[in-house]
């Protein structure tokens, strides 16, 4: 039985970090960073299994966090500071490839995970509690 809140409990740990790095692309969906080089995305990889801090305990954890490869959209704006120079792009400034409907649609996804688990941990409690009630 507690095996059963150990794994809701790393479950919770994983989607926080992933709500974390959610608000992390959403506070920098406009950041600039230098000429041809703009804030990327961040995405958590989740693993199963132990962490290599929690060696004991079964569930899933982040294995890292990620930069996400695709390249920001491309805007011409020839007067901004932070534009090309030169080459091909010239006059274009690189935009982060933060897609905001995206992550909002991330961040309701881990909202309803972490209540999933917050759930199964409600449930397990509840037959915790039977037992206790069976045994004394």
């Amino acid at each position: 039985m507690f095996g059963a809140l150990d794994i809701s409990t790393s479950a919770l740990v994983a989607q926080r970090i992933r709500m974390d790095t959610i608000a992390g692309n959403m506070a920098n969906a406009q950041t600039l960073i230098g000429e041809d080089k703009a804030y990327q995305r961040r995405v958590p990889i989740f693993a199963i299994g132990a962490s290599s801090e929690n060696p004991e305990q079964p569930g899933v954890h982040v294995a890292e966090i990620m930069l996400d490869p695709r390249p920001g959209e491309l805007v011409y704006d020839p007067n901004h500071p932070l534009a090309i120079r030169n080459g091909p792009n010239q006059g274009f400034v690189r935009q982060p490839n933060v897609n905001e409907l995206e992550e909002m649609i991330n961040a309701m996804e881990a909202a309803r995970a972490y209540e999933a688990n917050i759930t199964v941990m409600n449930g397990t409690r509840a037959m915790l509690n039977s037992a206790m009630k069976l045994i004394a």
